[in-house]
This record gives structure tokens, sequence and C-alpha cells, in this order.
């Protein structure tokens, strides 16, 4: 593939685009106009900017150029569910899933081409990780599954979570720019409230969305409460133990008052016992938190299973009388590549 010479315009500032219309003979306000064309109207080409004149438009494409991520493939589930493989413009393939739910509409993307955490129970953990999104492609999933949204079922977006392919704090920069363009009045206008990033927990950086006062809100991949089991499952945890991380939540809560949500995905003679609810309430009890219960899609890479019914709805009872707050997330779009990763891995 030939390396264009254009420099991608969505990656530089108001201020750059100013000094580059300045420096060409241009008005400096255009720069505003030309922000708005690509953060609060997503067009992906200069000459959908009518408000600026032909002159302008061309000098912005001799020198510039946009990069809009485009859908590959897009399977709809009986329920709903709509699962894209997104094209990035050096044609690689990530995943963004549109969740419609009663009340809300919610849109999961991705942060990262792959993964470097290796999880066992995750289609991703078994692709290896290629590069970080930058900000504009993390943006532009929730343009496009917004878009399906309101194809489908004329209705926009509720929601959005950072729950997709990658680790979105090893892509903390672009994560939190995507963030400010999906929620400042200059971009897409949506309340921090309604977005929520997903970690498997680094707690280095749990501590600097602490320090930088985050509004959003965040997710902690659990899925077991003790060391020695999410070792097991989840690598990571041996660099960042669940003690290291319980201290990183309680720092992050003293930083932002946002209350922790805890995603715990019950496998079958796993982590499905009641003493396994036992220590999940013992670890979630230290700050004001909310624990989402997530029936597991199987992926043909692992041989964990999803826990019998029974047994998910006894584990959420017991957290339940604990005082726990405790959600049952079941399982959406089972009839097609429904595991994160399952559809990219498929198509690359």
């Amino acid at each position: 593939m030939i390396k264009s010479k254009k420099k991608d315009i969505r990656k530089l500032s108001s201020d750059k685009i100013k000094d580059f219309l300045v420096e060409n003979g241009e008005k400096g306000f255009r720069a505003k106009q030309i922000q708005d064309w690509l953060w609060k109207s997503s067009v992906t080409s200069f000459d959908e900017m009518t408000n600026v004149s032909k002159k302008t438009r061309e000098l912005l494409n001799e020198h510039f150029e946009i990069l809009p991520i485009s859908v590959f493939k897009a399977q709809q589930s009986s329920d709903g569910t709509i699962k894209s493989a997104f094209q990035l413009h050096d044609k690689h393939l990530v995943e963004g899933v549109l969740i419609p739910a009663e009340p809300r509409m919610t849109a999961c993307i991705s942060s990262q081409v792959g993964c470097s955490l290796t999880c066992s129970f995750c289609a991703t953990g078994y692709m290896d990780r290629k590069r970080n999104l930058d900000a504009a492609e993390i943006y532009d999933q929730v343009v496009a599954i917004d878009k399906q949204a309101q194809d489908a079922f004329s209705t926009g977006l509720t929601n959005i979570v950072y729950m997709g392919m990658g680790e979105p704090l090893l892509n903390y920069k672009n994560v939190l720019e995507s963030v400010d363009k999906i929620t400042s009045p200059n971009g897409l206008g949506m309340s921090a409230k309604r977005i929520t990033v997903s970690t498997a927990g680094i707690a280095k950086m749990i501590r600097k969305l602490g320090d930088d006062e985050v509004k959003f809100n965040l997710a902690l991949s659990l899925h077991a409460a003790n060391d020695e089991k999410r070792n097991k499952i989840m690598p990571i945890n041996e660099q960042n133990t669940l003690e290291v991380l319980r201290e990183a939540l309680k720092y992050y809560f003293s930083k932002t008052k946002n209350p922790v949500t805890y995603e715990y995905i019950v496998f079958n003679n796993f982590n499905d016992s009641l003493q396994d609810a036992e220590e999940l309430y013992q670890f979630t009890k230290h700050l004001p938190s909310k624990v989402n219960i997530i029936e597991y899609n199987p992926i043909s890479e692992a041989d964990f299973l999803n826990a019998k019914v029974d047994k998910i709805q006894r584990f959420a009872d017991y957290l339940s009388k604990k005082g726990v707050n405790v959600h049952v997330r079941r399982s959406r779009g089972k009839d097609i590549d429904a595991a994160c990763g399952q559809l990219a891995n498929k198509e690359k």
C-alpha cells in the first residue's frame, strides 16, 4: 500500500488548522467551520463542507485527507443485535455492536486492533495486537452504529461502552480524546454519564483516571475474586493482583466519586459456586458499586461454558441478599458471531 503524503486532518487541533489556513492566505475563522464539519456533522470528504469556499476545499484536498472507517460486514441477530466488522484505512478490521434493549440503545466499541492481554476466555485474546485505534477511528464507530440504530429502530444511541476489542487503558490518550469528541458540544454532544470504559485491570491507569477526574463510568472485568482463579483466566492479574486493583479503585473513587461497575462472567464449574459469590461480595463491598453478571458466549478456542441458568440465579440471589446492587445481563446475539473478536477473527 502506497503511503499518502497528505496529513490526516482529524489528528490536527483547531489551532493547527487555523495556523495552516492563515499561512495559506485563508481566514482563521474557517478552522472552526472545518472542525464543526468533522466532529459535529461527521463528514467524510471536504466536498461536503458546503459553507467553505471551493478554493478552500481544494486547498484542504491538496494537503489533507479524512480516513473514515467503513462497514466491511454486518450481521443482525434475531434479537435485533447488529454486529459489524469495520474496516480501517489500512485494511485492519475491528468490531462494533449495536445492542437494542429497552429503554437503551447501546453501542459497544473497540479501542485496539486485536489485544495484548491473552485472557483465555476471550476471542480477541487469541489475536495479536496490531495497533491502537486513533481517536477518530473510535469516534467513527459511534457514528456508524448510531446510523444503524436510526435505520433499524428509528432512534439514536443512548449509551456507549468501550467493551469491544482491545484494552482501552492501554490506548489511554486516544480513548480519552475520543470521549472528548463524543461528549463535546463541538462534537456529538453526548453525556459522559452515558459512557462506560471497561478495563481488564491496569492499576496504574485506573489511578490516572482518578487523577484526570474523568466524568465517564468505569467498569472492571473481574470474572474471579480470588487471585489463583483470576491468574488462570486473566494473566494481567499476575502484575495487577486483586489487592492492588482494590486500592487503585478506592483511589479512583476518592477522586471522581463515580461508583464502579464489576463485570463477572459466570463460567460453568469454575467461578459459579456460592463461595465464589462470597469472595465477589468481599471484593466489592469497599466502595459504591454494582455487579453485572454476564452470560458467556462460548468460543471455539476455549473450553469454557456458560453456567446453568439456575446456578446463575442462585449466585445473583446470594449477592442481592448481601445488599449488592446486582444485575444479570442475558447474552445477546447468540445466533451470530456474538463473542468479542469472533467476527473480525473470521474475516481477517
